[in-house]
């Protein structure tokens, strides 16, 4: 967790201007959930009023990241209203851009309130840890991808209904997953919101594939987000288990629609996520 708020300390280096780095252990490209807290961060940055908190935000992911060179993160104050202020971020790489997000922050207010329930499920200590479960498959890995699938991580994950790796049978679209931090976290809203942005993408994915009975881990896959929306209903605290309640109504030519809802284990929703992505087959 260290490790992940140090990823997400971004070095300013202009007005409007930060810079951010990936992880030594990235594979390939960097992680979809590392931009969107980035680009959260350097939004958040440049909200002056101390009273605004993120509700909403939309991001595309356009390249694969290069976790070998910094992300340099450029912010557009869009707008700066009484209630809402409005922001753009551009994440730039090789001088192209590889992800953009709009984050739109809004004074806090009262207003009426109505939810959906919770799903009925086991409570996170009656589960198997994730990072247990991956140790018990590593061996199926090759060697040099054995260190990757079961290193150390900032998010503990708990399944309600887990399924294989490597050998997944078919399954209803849709996935229940306890997750939570795996440190204590400072005690600051948008933090927690950074964070449990970073948190996710880590699943979300996953949910359009099960139905087709495979994973990231198929040799032929080709997985990528290619876009993330997140809404924040009320306060996180990413720190606490959090249920993140998961479904996809739809997957064609080669792309998935994933839906998302993040509750406490109150049963309060806190946030509502959507992403689509590219879950392709190649020849």
């Amino acid at each position: 967790m260290e490790h992940l708020l140090g990823l997400l300390d971004l070095e300013q280096i202009e007005v409007n201007l930060f810079r951010g780095h990936s992880s030594d252990d990235s594979w390939q490209r960097v992680f979809g959930g590392q931009v969107i807290g980035q680009a959260l961060v350097a939004a958040t940055r440049t909200i002056d009023d101390d009273e605004s908190v993120c509700h909403s935000l939309h991001a595309y992911f356009l390249r694969p990241g290069d976790p070998a060179i910094p992300i340099v993160y450029e912010v557009d104050r869009a707008r700066d209203g009484k209630s809402f202020k409005s922001r753009r971020v551009t994440a730039i790489q090789h001088g192209k851009q590889i992800f953009n997000l709009a984050a739109s922050f809004q004074r806090v207010e009262e207003g009426k309130a109505h939810q959906v329930p919770m799903p009925d499920v086991p409570p996170p200590e009656s589960l198997t840890p994730d990072s247990e479960r991956r140790a018990k498959i590593a061996e199926k890995l090759p060697e040099e991808l054995r260190a990757m699938f079961t290193r150390k991580r900032p998010v503990e994950t708990r399944f309600v209904s887990p399924i294989d790796y490597f050998d997944p049978d078919p399954a209803e679209p849709k996935s229940d997953v306890w997750f939570k931090a795996s440190e204590t976290l400072p005690d600051n809203l948008g933090t927690h919101q950074c964070v449990l942005a970073y948190m996710s993408d880590l699943t979300l994915l996953d949910t359009c594939m099960r139905p087709h009975g495979y994973t990231f881990t198929h040799p032929k896959a080709q997985v990528a987000s290619l876009d993330h929306a997140m809404w924040f209903h009320r306060p996180v605290k990413a720190d606490e288990w959090l249920l993140y309640s998961q479904n996809s109504p739809a997957s064609s030519g080669g792309r998935g629609l994933n839906f998302g809802h993040v509750f406490t284990r109150e049963g309060t929703l806190i946030c509502s996520m959507v992403q689509e992505g590219l879950i392709r087959l190649r020849n």
